[in-house]
């Protein structure tokens, strides 16, 4: 068994690892071990300044792509996260993990990224990055609104998520923590989703917009012209599971893992509630530094005008078949207006 180790040296020198039959790991190689888990032990267990990036054994063959893990960042709580992961797969069963897991993780993304848009309402220093500052929140909008997410979340979202188990056995998809894909390929796969759902989104959505559909269901996510975060998945039970769709379809495309659904719907949920927060903070969005975003004000006009925005994440849809003129001429005339004030 052979391993690569790159020193953490200018020259970026390669020195090889060669485990003999008395290494302290070749009694793990022999059980076959999987090479990935040996990989990050070696990892973690090597001298200070070296990582190992490559590794193959005398039965594999070798896969040149892992090299480029030595020129990326480690990922920082991958011990920790390997220790739940492992802890939490002997505990429960996959039916349970696929189910009330991904249940769980929807509930506490959803409203814990919501709060920070709740809580800005009470601080007067963040009405300065309210979109539409004449339209405050108000309790019963708030508490309509509420209602309307929980019939959704356990009545239509709810059913939908109890398929993620047969989904995931009739496809084959691994739970085990050896299985899991590096997180650069995760990070690559959730954009490949984003994508997608975004393509989905954009046609989906601008024929709800249609005259003669438009009143039977797309009505209902607009009654909020002024959204707040909680908004993001106030809908009509039908647009919930057409809409929905383009979730699972990036699923279907890239799922190799059931760590996947959980990183995708955490994205999901956290850019769906950034683009109907109501708040536009500029510098401190992570979201920003994604190519194409189309963020929060862009989002908002499509609430405010009803017509044009009608891409979910990106703007290149919108961009490509002009409908986001409107938008383009509404914020070319608030920059004149601003510049007037200014003088």
């Amino acid at each position: 068994f052979y391993g690569f180790c790159r020193q953490n040296q200018p020259s970026r020198y390669l020195s090889i690892i060669l485990i003999e039959n008395n290494h302290p790991y070749w009694e793990k190689v022999s059980r076959n071990y999987p090479i990935k888990k040996l990989i990050s032990e070696m990892s973690c267990n090597a001298p200070q300044g070296q990582a190992v990036v490559k590794a193959w054994s005398s039965q594999g063959g070798n896969n040149n792509s892992e090299l480029l893990t030595g020129y990326l960042p480690n990922n920082p709580v991958e011990p920790y996260f390997r220790s739940y992961w492992m802890a939490m797969t002997d505990r429960y069963t996959k039916f349970q993990i696929a189910t009330w897991g991904s249940l769980i993780i929807h509930e506490l993304v959803y409203f814990g990224a919501c709060a920070p848009g709740f809580l800005a309402q009470f601080i007067p220093f963040m009405s300065h990055f309210k979109i539409q500052k004449d339209k405050p929140e108000t309790f019963e909008k708030q508490w309509k609104c509420f209602k309307l997410l929980m019939f959704n979340h356990f009545f239509i979202q709810l059913p939908l998520i109890c398929g993620t188990y047969a989904f995931t056995q009739m496809f084959g998809i691994p739970y085990d923590y050896d299985s899991m894909p590096y997180w650069y390929i995760i990070a690559l796969q959730v954009l490949g989703c984003a994508v997608i759902e975004d393509t989905w989104h954009y046609f989906l959505h601008r024929i709800m917009h249609d005259k003669r559909y438009y009143k039977y269901v797309h009505k209902v996510h607009h009654n909020f012209q002024a959204p707040f975060g909680m908004t993001a998945e106030y809908a009509h039970p039908i647009e919930t599971v057409v809409l929905g769709m383009g979730f699972f379809i990036g699923i279907l495309t890239f799922c190799t893992h059931v760590v996947l659904l959980w990183a995708w719907v955490t994205v999901r949920l956290l850019e769906t509630i950034d683009v109907h927060s109501g708040y536009n903070v500029p510098y401190i969005n992570p979201f920003h530094l994604v190519p194409f975003y189309a963020g929060a004000k862009f989002h908002d006009f499509h609430h405010m005008n009803f017509t044009g925005n009608y891409s979910s994440t990106f703007y290149y849809w919108d961009k490509i078949f002009g409908t986001d003129q409107q938008f383009n001429k509404y914020i070319a005339e608030k920059e004149k207006a601003d510049l007037k004030k200014s003088e």
